[in-house]
Formats: structure tokens, sequence, C-alpha cells
């Protein structure tokens, strides 16, 4: 199968180019380093020629810092929906778990997943759209934790994380399997603050870490577990990490 994946230099992407190639699949490698602009859609139809399945694991952050976030994904996941109908691909997208809780509607990134996902329903080309819960790797995302040369300071978070190497075989999967949608998470519940310490243990960083309160208290309370009827998919932490 001829799969492109969008997105492909970045942490997704790059874990499912190499998950596609191992499966045996010829991979397009599509980002900005490749030629193409998803806001634009420069260059995105000619990619697309001949292939079988596109994988969107893109972020279409703003170019321009005025321009809205949820606009600009909207416009981005536009042309990839117009440019799969061209190329008759059938298109995995990749969303987040729990996205549409009503806890998310002041977050602007989480408003511009949904509108992805609207866009992509409403559109009738052939897809799968793949939510998944957070990332082992998340453990050290900006978003909810903050270094200093003496500390780690983390929100406190409950998360059911999934290995993002899993999800990049799971995406990759779903370019055969077509079904409609697809919920995955990791296999056991931890508080971020737990994570965050335990993967900088295993790398020898020995900064102690400080659990802070979420910015917003339904994180502390689960809302970012998994979603009935998800699948819970290994390595558990300890598998990861030894890995």
């Amino acid at each position: 199968m001829r799969i492109a994946v969008i997105g492909a230099t970045g942490t997704a992407g790059s874990l499912t180019t190499a998950a596609a190639r191992r499966a045996g699949h010829e991979v397009v490698e599509i980002s900005r380093s490749t030629g193409v602009d998803l806001h634009t859609g420069a260059g995105l139809a000619a990619a697309l020629e001949g292939v079988d399945a596109v994988i969107d694991a893109s972020n279409a952050f703003p170019t321009d810092p005025d321009q809205d976030v949820v606009e600009a994904f909207a416009i981005a996941t536009s042309h990839v929906v117009a440019a799969c109908a061209a190329a008759e691909a059938h298109l995995v997208h990749l969303s987040i778990e729990g996205i549409d809780l009503p806890d998310f509607d002041g977050f602007a990134y989480y408003l511009a997943k949904r509108e992805q996902e609207r866009i992509i329903r409403e559109s009738g080309v052939s897809s799968t759209i793949v939510r998944s819960a957070q990332w082992f790797e998340f453990a050290t995302n900006p978003a909810a934790v903050s270094f200093t040369d003496d500390r780690v300071t983390v929100q406190d978070w409950l998360v059911q994380p999934i290995a993002a190497e899993t999800v990049a075989r799971v995406l990759v999967d779903e370019c055969g399997t077509r079904g409609a949608a697809r919920s995955i998470a990791g296999p056991e519940a931890i508080a971020l603050p737990e994570l965050t310490a335990r993967v900088l243990a295993a790398h020898g960083d020995e900064r102690p870490v400080e659990s802070v309160p979420a910015a917003l208290p339904g994180l502390s309370r689960g809302i970012l577990l998994a979603r009935d009827g998800a699948e819970l998919l290994g390595p558990d932490l300890d598998a990861w990490l030894a890995a």
C-alpha cells in the first residue's frame, strides 16, 4: 500500500512513518520541508497522487500570530479533505480522547481539534478518526511540566498514557481496516507528577518533582481517562521504560 503521512517530521508522524515502512508499505512523507503547505494547500494534491491512504498526524498551528488557531486548523483540514477526495484516498486522522467533553469548551486547541473532526465527518470522504489518550512522552510536555535547574513542577493531572509507537501502529493498521472511528488509551491510569518522576528517574535525572494544582480542576478528576468503549493497549509504563 502507498501511504502518505502528513506531519511526517513530528513525534507521531516520524513514528508512523517508521511503522508503515516496517509493515512493508511505501511511504510518502509530507511536511513543510517536503514543499507542502497545509495552510494554502500548495503542493498537497501533487504529493497525494497515487496514494491509497493518508495519515494526518499534523498540528497546523498558524504561522501568523494574529490568526485564530481554530481557523488555521479548519483551513488546513479542509485542504487535506479536498486532496484526499481528489486522490480517492482513505484518510486516517489523529485526534484526542475526550475531546468533546464540555470541560474543554474554553481551550482553543481542543476546539480546533473538534472542528477538524466535524469537517472530516461532514465531508463524505472515506475516513477513520483515531482518538488517542495522552502519550507516555507527555511526561515532559511544557503544557503541564515546568523545569528549573533544581526542581520540576508538574500539574496534578490524572492520565492514562499510551506509547506513541502504539498509536503509530494503530494509525497504520487503520489504513487497511478503515473503520469509522477508534479510541485508544494505555492500560493504566497514573498521576502525571508520578509519571514525570519515573521518566526522569529512568534517565538519571534526580531533580525533585513537585505537584501543583491543575489549571483545570477536571484534569485532576480524570477527564483525560479512557472513555467507555476505548481500547486499552500496552505496553504498560514498566515495559515502556524498560524499552
